[in-house]
């Protein structure tokens, strides 16, 4: 069984930065993507960015120019790093891995708090 850890989530001013990561711990066969979701308050989960082991990345239009992705695939670890941060940018963030164990898996993190307010 994956499991997925977050932290780096906190309270930020708008245009302040932040920076998440996620470590992946278990026994992880393949891994077909990493990658950060978010969740408003009454909306639905969404996508913030995706990246391959290939170092492949896509972006929300919301928050291209702003966030950056990164991985370690040796760690399995993915970093989320948030610049210029906007009220609307708050949301709990979920660390995601796609990966392959006896067949294709998702698997996600507890979640982390974002809370952009001046």
């Amino acid at each position: 069984q994956v499991q997925l850890v977050e932290s780096g989530g906190g309270l930020v001013q708008p245009g302040g930065s932040l920076r998440l990561s996620c470590a992946a711990s278990g026994t992880i066969f393949i891994v077909y993507t990493m990658g950060w979701y978010r969740q408003a308050p009454g909306k639905q989960r969404e996508l913030v960015a995706v990246i391959t082991p290939g170092n492949s990345a896509n972006y929300s239009d919301s928050v291209k120019g702003r966030f950056t992705i990164s991985s370690d695939n040796t760690k399995n670890t993915v970093n989320l790093q948030m610049n210029n941060l906007k009220p609307e940018d708050t949301a709990v963030y979920y660390c995601h891995m796609e990966h392959w164990e006896y067949g294709r898996r998702d698997s996600w993190g507890q979640g982390t708090q974002v809370t952009v307010s001046s």
